[in-house]
Order: C-alpha cells, then sequence, then structure tokens
C-alpha cells in the first residue's frame, strides 16, 4: 500500500474515533419492530410573515441548528439527531413547516448550534468544507426557492458553531427569501460542500410553503391544518442504542475509505416516525409529499386500490389534475396529491413502496422497506366541501424556439479496476473546474441530459424551473460511452446517431414545470428551462448574476458529494 493511502486510512480511523457514534457498530434487524404503533406527527410551524391591521407583512426568523435526542418508534431508544427549530427544545426531525405568503418576503437567520465532532462517519478524501473535528460545517439551501445567489446556500458557504469558520464564498448571516415565484411546494435542507448526505441523514432538512390564498382558495382543494398535510419520507438504519447506523468502510477503501454511492435504509420514516399510522375521515385529503432520501425512489401504491389524483408537482402547480394508481418519486421530489378516502372499500389502508435500490435495476424491495404507513379510515361517509376541479393553475408554455442557447450535459461515473465507483462527474468536469454553463437572466435554453451510468439521475437546477420535452433511449450505449470518455463531447461523437431508441413517455403528472427530473439510464432527457419568472416572464427581482453564483447536481446526496454538482453561472 503507498505511503499516502495509508496516511488516508490511518486519518479517516482517527477521525471515525471522536465521532459520536461509534462507526463499527452493526445495524440491527428491523423485523422484530412492530409496524404501524406511532401516531403520524404534524410537525410544528413558523409563519415567514406578520399581520398588521389585517395586512400581511415582511417577517424576520430565527431557526437553529441543534443536536439533540429524538424517539423514530416506540420500541427504538431515543436517536441522537442533527435538528432545526426556533429552539433545542421544539426542534423536529424533518424541522418545522415555514410558511409564506407569495410577495411577502421572509428573512432568516441560520444559527449554527452543533458540536465540535459529528454524529456520523465522514470521507476526508472527497472534496470537504473543513475539517470535521473542527466543528460541523453547515448552510441552508432552499430548494426550488427563486432568491438571489447570496440567500441560495451555495456549498462553500458554509459556517460552523458561532461563525468560527466560514467557507470561502460566505457573505451574510441572514438570508432573504422575497417569496416572488408562483404559490407551491419547496423543502429547505443542509448544502455544505461534501457533507451534504451525513448532514441530512443526521436530519437537517424540513418542508417550505408558498400560499396565495386569492389564487389557491377558488379551486376549492382540501385545506385546513387536518386536511392539508406534509408527508416527509425517508429511510434510515439503526444501531441497537438507538443511533443512526451509517457504513464505515468503503466500496474502494483504498481511495475512499468511507464514501459508499449510495445509502439506504431499511426503516421507512414519514414525519419523524417508523412507519406511522394516521387515522383519517372518509373524505378527500391533501397531501405534499417529499422524498426526502439520500438515495431511495419510492414507487407508491396503496395496496386497497385507492388513486392518486396529482394536483401539483414539485413548486409547481399542474394545469389539470392527473389521476394514477401508482408513482414513482426520486430524491428530493415533491408529489402533491388528493386521496379520497371515500372511494375505500375498507377501512384499513397500506401506503406501500416497491421502488428497487439503487433505482432502477438494485434490490427488490421486502416486507420491511415495501411498507411506508397505514391509514385508518372511520366508517361513517360525511359531507365533504372540497373538490378537485377540471382545471388548475396554468403556466406559459415555452417551445424550444424560444431558446437562445442549446447545451449538452453528460452524466459519468467513474469505476476503480475492480469495478467499483469511486466518484461522479457532470461534463467530465469536477466542481472546481471554470464554468461552463453561463445562462443569461430571463433567457430560455434547452438542455440534452445525456445519462451514460446505469443509475437513474434526479437532476436538480437551482434558481431554474424546466419541462420535460422528450426523454429518448439510446442505442449502442456502450459505444457511444467509450467514445464519450475519450472525447467527452456529443457533437464529435455523433450523439444523433445514437438517439434512435424508444421515446419514453413523460408522465402527466410529471409534465408541468419542474426543479428536479429523474434522468433514466441509458438515455438522452430534453429540457427546455427559464431563468425567469414563471408567471410574468418577467426579470427577477434581485441581481442573479451576483457571487457566489448557483448550482446544478444530481439529488442522490452521495453522488452530489463526490462530486455530480457544477457551478450555474447568470450572466446580465
Amino acid at each position: 500500500m503507498a505511503a499516502m493511502e495509508l496516511l488516508i486510512l490511518l486519518f479517516s480511523f482517527w477521525v471515525f474515533s471522536l465521532t459520536a457514534i461509534s462507526a463499527n457498530k452493526e445495524p440491527i434487524s428491523l423485523s422484530k419492530l412492530k409496524m404501524f404503533v406511532d401516531e403520524l406527527p404534524d410537525m410544528p410551524k413558523l409563519k415567514g410573515f406578520s399581520m398588521i391591521n389585517g395586512t400581511p407583512v415582511s417577517k424576520s426568523l430565527k431557526i437553529g441548528m441543534f443536536r439533540k435526542k429524538w424517539k423514530f418508534h416506540r420500541d427504538l431508544p431515543p436517536t441522537r439527531v442533527f435538528a432545526y427549530g426556533a429552539s433545542r427544545q421544539t426542534a423536529t426531525v424533518p424541522g418545522p413547516t415555514i410558511e409564506t405568503l407569495q410577495g411577502i418576503s421572509t428573512r432568516v437567520t441560520w444559527k449554527n448550534h452543533l458540536p465540535s465532532k459529528h454524529i456520523l462517519p465522514w470521507d476526508p478524501t472527497i472534496p470537504i468544507a473543513v475539517n470535521v473535528t473542527n466543528g460541523v460545517p453547515t448552510v441552508v439551501h432552499l430548494h426550488g426557492g427563486i432568491q438571489e445567489p447570496q440567500s441560495d446556500g451555495n456549498s462553500n458557504a458554509w459556517f460552523t458553531a458561532k461563525f468560527k469558520n466560514m467557507g470561502p464564498t460566505w457573505t451574510q448571516k441572514t438570508y432573504h427569501y422575497p417569496n416572488v415565484q408562483h404559490p407551491g411546494n419547496l423543502w429547505y435542507h443542509d448544502h455544505a460542500m461534501g457533507l451534504t448526505r451525513v448532514n441530512l441523514l443526521a436530519g437537517l432538512f424540513g418542508p417550505y410553503v408558498v400560499r396565495n390564498p386569492h389564487v389557491e382558495g377558488p379551486l376549492k382543494l382540501p385545506s385546513g391544518q387536518e386536511f392539508d398535510r406534509h408527508l416527509v419520507v425517508f429511510d434510515r438504519s439503526f444501531c441497537k442504542d438507538g443511533s443512526i447506523y451509517m457504513n464505515s468502510t468503503g466500496n474502494n477503501p483504498s481511495i475512499h475509505p468511507q464514501w459508499q454511492p449510495e445509502y439506504f435504509g431499511d426503516a421507512i420514516i414519514v414525519n419523524g416516525k417508523a412507519w406511522p399510522l394516521m387515522k383519517v375521515r372518509r373524505r378527500k385529503y391533501r397531501f405534499r409529499i417529499l422524498n426526502a432520501s439520500n438515495a431511495r425512489f419510492y414507487r407508491f401504491f396503496f395496496n386497497n386500490g385507492m388513486a392518486f389524483v396529482h394536483v401539483a408537482s414539485d413548486s409547481t402547480y399542474l394545469a389539470r389534475p392527473a389521476k394514477v394508481q401508482k408513482f414513482l418519486l426520486g430524491p428530493s421530489e415533491i408529489a402533491d396529491v388528493i386521496i379520497d378516502f371515500s372511494t375505500s372499500a375498507s377501512d384499513v389502508a397500506i401506503l406501500g413502496n416497491d421502488a428497487p435500490y439503487p433505482y432502477p435495476s438494485g434490490d427488490p424491495t421486502d416486507n420491511i422497506n415495501g411498507k411506508v404507513m397505514k391509514f385508518v379510515i372511520r366508517k361513517d361517509h360525511e359531507v365533504d366541501p372540497s373538490r378537485v376541479p377540471g382545471k388548475l393553475i396554468e403556466y406559459p408554455v415555452g417551445t424550444p424556439r424560444d431558446a437562445i442557447e442549446t447545451r449538452y450535459i453528460a452524466m459519468y461515473e467513474y469505476t476503480s479496476p475492480t469495478d467499483e465507483p469511486t466518484h461522479l462527474y457532470l461534463n467530465g468536469k469536477s466542481y472546481d473546474e471554470p464554468v461552463t454553463e453561463t445562462p443569461r437572466a430571463g433567457s430560455t435554453e434547452v438542455w440534452n441530459v445525456i445519462n451514460l451510468t446505469e443509475d437513474n439521475h434526479p437532476l436538480h437546477i437551482h434558481l431554474g424551473l424546466f419541462v420535460v420535452l422528450e426523454q429518448r433511449e439510446l442505442v449502442k450505449v456502450d459505444e457511444l460511452k467509450d467514445c464519450m470518455m475519450k472525447n467527452n463531447d456529443p457533437i464529435k461523437c455523433h450523439i444523433d446517431k445514437y438517439l434512435r431508441g424508444k421515446k419514453v413517455h413523460v408522465p402527466a403528472h410529471e409534465s408541468g414545470w419542474k426543479n428536479v427530473f429523474k434522468m433514466s439510464p441509458g438515455s438522452v432527457t430534453k429540457i427546455l428551462i427559464r431563468f425567469s419568472l414563471l408567471q410574468l416572464r418577467t426579470p427577477y427581482p434581485f441581481n442573479a448574476s451576483a457571487e457566489p453564483g448557483y448550482v446544478y447536481h444530481c439529488h442522490i446526496l452521495d453522488h452530489e458529494d463526490n462530486v455530480m454538482m457544477r457551478p450555474l453561472k447568470i450572466i446580465s
């Protein structure tokens, strides 16, 4: 073994010995844990606006990140987590739901109260914020938000407790969210360089919603605290003492001592409880379902055949509702659905999951990770004043003719001599190489995303919103991949001659404007991106070209950290 490799291993083992959780602990079998014994929690809410004489006005919030204990299951010991909240006592996993109004800005001062050492193992050989033994770096990204670069949560804008250490692009303590965008669902989460996967595993994420009662009220969808609920779904494994289990040895330990390409846990958690139950009335409910897992896809279905009616996807309403029996949700995607429990022939409904992991060609689900939660339905029927209208909210639709630039984005996975993944890149470049994607503010572009890997990668683009124009399977993928690995040039590799495979149908519930989409393996996905306010086609009310800019990346967090992420620079 080379001296440098030995040094990396020794350093890593020293770091792991300092963590608050023993990295050598084995995961416990969850088969003995009884399902559906904990009630589904409704997370606390923080209003991002104030009312003065009946008029909404801007509000400032202070939200901290705390280490605390959290009960994921009745029969599990309390788990050490990192949690968001207005105080340590009120901090939760997931964090509080931040409720805002369209056009009324919210300011948030994010406070890092985390300890000097992480509670989970981390890998010093991937690009990382700072030595984690000197304090846990964090920075918050509002996923799906339309905000200035200084408030976007750049990965190198991290900071440790009391701002003792700050990243090279750190600029300000208080973030400004103008909430000028259309009403819809967002979420906030940690985005620190190389630590996103462990910081989210520890618990740093929560929902954020932008409302407009004047626009949404006439739709008469299910509303109010009882009938309009957030479901934040994620997976975890646990050790015997209740601590979160995360592997301590990488696929290529001589290259990356700890990093593995995906994290999967067997326990399916909803709103902080493993396999919870919810008692519901025999009427319509609205559920805003967020996949907050690191890498797990979910293909949701009901065991009694009930349907899902999609009314929104990610941060945007659909033009028309879309009814399905089953749907796939990738990491970081949000499905906004109506479920009508009056259609159930039974008094119990199990929400299930049958998505392989890794998706699409991994292991099948089993009796543990194939169940999500249980609904217990009241027998009595009742009058339901809510409805699902035939039309929802329609936004201007663009065409490729509107695009002033066409780009190709290639997804690569690199492997060791033993064919184990070592790192992933976009366009064959690391994050630190000079920016190559420089869209003009207010413009529309077409991106052709070429997935040359065997995984499905949910691609998230900060600031921009996009619609999927087409997804087409490639022919002779290995031949194209060989050329691209050598030349990294789709034009030189004659990409058009490989674009002759089957055209994949884009589901109706994903046909609207998105901020993340699942890039199928061995396919090219053509998307139309708009870098302007969607509903008005007007410029941003801030300088989007300021530093430190934005990014785009795969939202499988283990991929993003190593380093399937590139800078995105808006120009005036």
